[in-house]
């Protein structure tokens, strides 16, 4: 068998196996990663491509490791959920760096952290004094969460004691001519009332219409065909 098949062969393979894998594994390993979870994607992305292309590696024994190391975290992660401690070897401790202003030298050496990037961190966050911050926690992920002083913190409704009327974000209920049924149904709006907003707006039919978006207080918006058209041309 000529050596591009076989490598079609085992690259479809190993690319199948990595879908399965991340949609069993779910969406934690797209977001904010653990140390652990750094690991365990990098292998599993290893394995992977190493199947591929080494002809050395049987596919069975790669298809193994890769059940391996996708089988395990899903079970550490049963695990953690079931148990704190476990879930604390697993992911570590969040780890408290400033508390009422100050700067925890030991929290620091503990974790590594060079005071330059502890400001760097909070520079990210908009913070230029450390005085300012009542607690400032590194999380597992290596991210800071800061809370700021009270009185430094910015004045909401809530403080006020205003009332104001709960909003959702703004739905979509046509695209590319199409009505999306299960945001009407969810929000309650009729197709009557859709087409009588939309010819308001100039047009004709669903067929005209690019996008349609509702907001809280049923104010819809619409694009239409003609206008998108219009726009690409000037572009």
């Amino acid at each position: 068998m000529p050596d591009f098949i076989l490598i079609l062969i085992r690259s479809t393979i190993a690319f199948i196996l990595l879908l399965v894998l991340t949609r069993i594994m779910g969406k934690k390993q797209l977001s904010q990663l653990t140390f652990f979870d750094y690991v365990v994607g990098i292998t599993i992305g290893s394995i992977a491509a190493t199947m591929s292309v080494d002809k050395n590696i049987q596919i069975s024994n790669g298809i193994v490791s890769l059940a391996i190391w996708g089988i395990f975290p899903i079970l550490l992660g049963f695990l953690g959920l079931k148990s704190r401690k476990f879930l604390q070897i697993t992911d570590g401790r969040p780890s408290i760096l400033i508390k009422n202003g100050e700067v925890l030298e030991e929290s620091m050496k503990k974790n590594q952290i060079a005071i330059d990037e502890l400001m760097m961190l909070l520079r990210e966050k908009g913070i230029f004094k450390v005085d300012d911050i009542e607690i400032a926690i590194l999380e597992t992920n290596g991210e800071l969460s800061v809370m700021k002083k009270s009185d430094l913190e910015p004045i909401t409704p809530r403080l006020l004691g205003m009332k104001l009327t709960l909003e959702h974000a703004p739905t979509l209920l046509v695209v590319d001519g199409h009505i999306l049924n299960k945001n009407m149904s969810t929000l309650g709006y009729s197709k009557k009332w859709l087409m009588q907003e939309i010819q308001k707006q100039g047009a004709q039919s669903l067929k005209d219409v690019f996008l349609a978006q509702v907001d809280s207080k049923g104010n819809l918006f619409v694009d239409l065909y003609q206008d998108h058209n219009n726009r690409e041309g000037k572009n």
